[in-house]
C-alpha cells in the first residue's frame, strides 16, 4: 500500500532533474512510495533559486533521448554538483554527469538499450567501494 506523503516541509526532499525520459514519472512514483517527497523539474528550468529553496537531500538525473555526443545536448545545472548532495544519474543523466565532471563518453556501434560496463579509472569518495568496474544500463 502506498504511504501518504505529507507536505514538503515535513520530509526530506529529492529533486528529479528531467532530461526527457519516458519513465521519469515512474521514478518519482517509486521515490514517493518510499515515503520521500520529490518533485520533477525540467533540466532547463532548474536554477540557483530553485535549488536553494527546495534544498534537496539528493538529486536524480533522469534519462532522456539525447546523447552527449550530439551537439547541442542538454546539460545538468552546474549548481547541482556544487550542493554536496548525492546524485543518482540514470542513462542520459549518467552521460552528462560523466562529461561535466571530466569523464569521457564514447559512442557504441549502435544505439541500444541494455547492460553496459563502466570502467572506473579514478576513485572518488562516492565510488570507494565499487572496485574497478561497475554495471550500468545503456539506454540510448
Amino acid at each position: 500500500m502506498v504511504q501518504p506523503v505529507a507536505s514538503a516541509q515535513a520530509h526530506e526532499r529529492v529533486l528529479i532533474i528531467d532530461f526527457g525520459s519516458q519513465v521519469t514519472q515512474l521514478i518519482a512514483r517509486r521515490v514517493r512510495e518510499n515515503g520521500v517527497y520529490c518533485e520533477i523539474h525540467p533540466y532547463n528550468k532548474v536554477d540557483d533559486a530553485l535549488l536553494a529553496s527546495f534544498a534537496p537531500k539528493a538529486i536524480i538525473f533522469s534519462g532522456g533521448p539525447s546523447s552527449v555526443l550530439d551537439e547541442p545536448s542538454p546539460r545538468a545545472p552546474k549548481e547541482a554538483f556544487d550542493m554536496g548532495v548525492p546524485i543518482l544519474a540514470i542513462c542520459y543523466g549518467q552521460q552528462t554527469m560523466s562529461v561535466q565532471l571530466g569523464g569521457v563518453v564514447e559512442g557504441g556501434h549502435a544505439r541500444e538499450f541494455g547492460r553496459a560496463d563502466v570502467e572506473i579509472k579514478k576513485h572518488r569518495r562516492s565510488l570507494k567501494d565499487c572496485g574497478t568496474s561497475a554495471g550500468a544500463i545503456r539506454c540510448g
